[in-house]
């Protein structure tokens, strides 16, 4: 039985994709994510003083997040299983947690469980785990794209460490190309072929820090070729990885990334920037009337009165991106974004209507002052109502010292900056006005 389960196994190992052939065999082939897993740092140390309890790894797709897993059960020489929570249910996560069980109550070693895409495990399924994570039964290391403050219950959250993989860097990209070429076992040594220095850089850089994607694309290219040409070039290699998948999620963290850069970018003066990550939330698929939203929004917020055409500037690339549509409703949109990067900056407004809606939540509601009050109804004078009042209009500069409401209050308060400046050398006129002037007797 021995050799038919190894011949059983040099089938599988003939047949799976190059990606998954070179998954790291040890620590030190394993490439990225230093800053938690370099000399000295955190789950290094973990893994050095085997105290590897539960983690999630949490992060984009080809980061390494299966490879981690296996590697940490080699390392703590322990054993390995695994579930996909989109196709298991609770079933077989109690059969797996009933094994580990088993076997720690015959001597037998702990288990490594493996859980790859744990958000879609539901609120149900995810408590099944905390008695066994909770009395160490199994060492819980799970991956997930999503962010697990947000998909995982807190329960879980508060007895893991969590670890945000990065997306891998270029130079990582090509590293682990190079290594594919030259690996006669597992990798793609045996074709014998020559890669151009344009293609690695291609396919390290068009793969978005994605390790599978770019071995994927690599493999494809290499069996591609033909037996009189033994050299992949970059037209081959662009050839083999089509178009670029960017990735975006328009319901996840990338969607809310990219939109809080765009509008900070803009807030920073940055039109080069603001630019880039409109782009990037067009080219996936990001839909233009929420990026005209959040456009005006930053019109009103970030700019304000310091440039009031800005706002203006907004709504109508609202409206052209509505009319329009894409892929035109682009250009309006790119208007109003340099615009607004560009334009001086104030949030007075935004802080004043805030300051206010506090006091108005959180102190005493202020009546309003009776010499305000609405008149033009049968009654009011009966009341009194509007008696007092003085019409602005009336006066040579139509202004009065007049008061409107009730109490002293300053929320506005605007900056040197724009036009706002000019309203802020108003607006401290009127009020030293306002406290000079004497009352109406």
């Amino acid at each position: 039985m021995a050799l038919f389960d190894r011949l059983e196994a040099e089938h599988r190992e003939a047949v799976r994709p190059l990606a998954a052939r070179m998954r790291p065999r040890s620590l030190d082939e394993f490439v990225g994510q230093q800053h938690f897993l370099g000399p000295g740092k955190l789950l290094r140390r973990l893994l050095e003083s085997d105290r590897v309890s539960s983690v999630v790894f949490y992060g984009p797709p080809g980061t390494g997040k299966t490879s981690l897993a296996e590697l940490i059960a080699k390392h703590t020489q322990r054993t390995f299983r695994s579930l996909n929570a989109a196709a298991s249910g609770v079933k077989e996560l109690r059969e797996v947690l009933d094994r580990a069980r088993d076997d720690i109550a015959s001597g037998g070693q702990r288990t490594v469980l493996f859980i790859d895409e744990l958000h879609h495990f539901n609120k149900q399924q995810q408590n099944v785990l905390l008695p066994d994570v909770e009395e160490g039964i199994v060492a819980l290391v799970a991956a997930t794209t999503a962010n697990p403050f947000f998909a995982l219950i807190s329960p879980l959250l508060s007895r893991s460490q969590i670890f945000e993989l990065q997306p891998l860097t270029v130079d990582d990209i090509a590293a682990l190309l190079h290594r594919a070429l030259k690996d006669s076992t597992r990798g793609l040594g045996q074709h014998k072929v020559t890669v151009t220095p344009e293609a690695i850089q291609f396919l390290a850089t068009i793969c978005d820090g994605d390790a599978r994607r770019a071995l994927s694309a690599l493999e494809i290219g290499v069996l591609s070729l033909a037996d009189n040409n033994r050299t992949l070039d970059l037209a081959t290699a662009e050839e083999s990885i089509q178009k670029k998948s960017i990735r975006y999620d328009a319901d996840g963290d990338e969607h809310y990334d990219a939109a809080s850069a765009l509008i900070k970018s803009i807030r920073g003066s940055d039109p080069d920037a603001a630019i880039y990550w409109m782009a990037r939330m067009l080219a996936a698929g990001e839909d233009p009337r929420f990026l005209a939203r959040r456009i005006v929004i930053s019109a009103a917020e970030d700019i304000g009165n310091a440039d009031p055409q800005g706002l203006i500037l907004a709504q109508a690339a609202a409206a052209a991106t509505e009319f329009i549509g894409l892929p035109e409703c682009r250009i309006p949109l790119a208007q109003a974004v340099t615009y607004l990067a560009l334009a001086p900056k104030s949030n007075a407004a935004y802080k004043a209507i805030d300051a206010a809606m506090d006091d108005v939540k959180h102190q005493r509601t202020l009546p309003v002052p009776v010499h305000l009050r609405d008149r033009h109804y049968s009654g009011a004078k009966r009341l009194g109502h509007g008696d007092g009042y003085e019409y602005p209009h009336d006066a040579v500069d139509g202004w009065v010292a007049q008061d409107y409401l009730g109490v002293e209050a300053r929320y506005y308060e605007p900056v040197d900056r724009g036009y706002e400046q000019q309203m802020k050398q108003r607006l401290e006129e009127l009020r030293s006005r306002r406290q000079t002037t004497p009352p109406p007797e």
